[in-house]
């Protein structure tokens, strides 16, 4: 379709099916004048998540607080924009220690269509209701399309929506007919693709920044992280668990031998090891605090000391008879 073509007069042409000007000449460059093009446009994504992120940060503070009520996020998408919102769930699990269920990603076509294409899965509402009536109101439906025009997303919004979920499209489209069918649409306007309609470029990249600061930003405010460090980590292989070594002599100051001789008494635990290094709690009363703080260090540490400061990192040293059990 070239630019004069229109769609249907009920749905403007997406920005990402529109043919690019500063690309029209691409196969006649060099490889260096090609890259040179795409990295050029690519400075519309941060300008584009950028403009954005008002709106998610309110869809963060929206998913923290049902999902401290037990509620759970779940994205919907097709094609690129399914295989990223799959892959942004899944690595919250090891990364943040973040139980199984509680942020899914779903893409049209199952779990075949990760590396192959599903023909016509993209077309079915009807599964994408399937998925998203299960939802309840405490959860949040994410639908992320780069045209925003996915009947599969647009089945998921809606039966989500019907259900009490909370709604919103992530699209590169400010004209998204799927828009309609969600509480909130949050516009990443990144325009004409380098390669026209070829929305695994600034369209992903885009969706890609986007989602990796939803929940980046929602793992900060259930208290995944302490700082900037990463204090929920499983410690799986040998490489993670010199991490935590590494982590909790950073912020406690400690020694290699200190804090390795810490984590052995907390049982390799790093946040329990952390609020230990900080207050006079022994690592039995560190647990519970994080448990009683919805694994916050954090909070954790502000139950025990009722300050909300810290004491010196001295406290990690191996407890004594009398110290306060916190």
């Amino acid at each position: 379709m070239n630019q004069s073509q229109q769609p249907p007069s009920w749905q403007p042409l997406s920005p990402t099916e529109q043919r690019n000007p500063r690309s029209a000449g691409l196969d006649d460059l060099d490889t260096l004048g090609v890259l040179q093009v795409m990295n050029e446009e690519d400075q519309a994504v941060l300008t584009a998540v950028a403009g954005a992120l008002p709106q998610l940060a309110e869809l963060v503070d929206i998913a923290a607080e049902r999902m401290r009520r037990g509620g759970t996020v779940h994205y919907f998408g097709a094609g690129t924009s399914g295989r990223l919102g799959v892959l942004d769930a899944s690595e919250l699990l090891p990364t943040f220690n973040l139980e199984p269920g509680r942020v899914v990603g779903h893409i049209a076509g199952g779990q075949a269509a990760l590396v192959n294409a599903v023909e016509n899965a993209e077309d079915s509402a009807a599964d994408g209701r399937l998925i998203g009536g299960e939802l309840g109101p405490d959860d949040v439906a994410i639908g992320i399309a780069a045209s925003g025009s996915t009947a599969y997303v647009r089945g998921a919004l809606e039966a989500a929506g019907e259900a009490g979920a909370h709604t919103v499209l992530i699209s590169n489209n400010p004209h998204a007919p799927v828009a309609e069918a969600a509480a909130a649409h949050i516009v990443l306007d990144t325009g004409p693709e380098v390669i026209t309609g070829s929305t695994r470029l600034k369209a992903g990249t885009a969706q890609k920044l986007t989602l990796n600061g939803f929940s980046t930003a929602l793992m900060i405010a259930l208290g995944r992280t302490w700082r900037n460090l990463m204090v929920s980590v499983v410690a799986t292989n040998s490489k993670l668990r010199e991490r935590t070594v590494r982590i909790l002599c950073e912020a406690a100051d400690l020694s290699d031998a200190q804090a390795r001789e810490l984590l052995e008494r907390t049982g390799g635990d790093l946040k329990t090891a952390l609020v230990v290094a900080f207050t006079s709690a022994t690592p039995t009363a560190a647990a519970q605090r994080l448990e009683d703080n919805d694994g916050s260090v954090k909070a954790a540490i502000a139950a025990v000391t009722g300050v909300g400061g810290f004491r010196s990192s001295a406290a990690a040293a191996p407890e004594q008879p009398g110290r306060p059990d916190a």
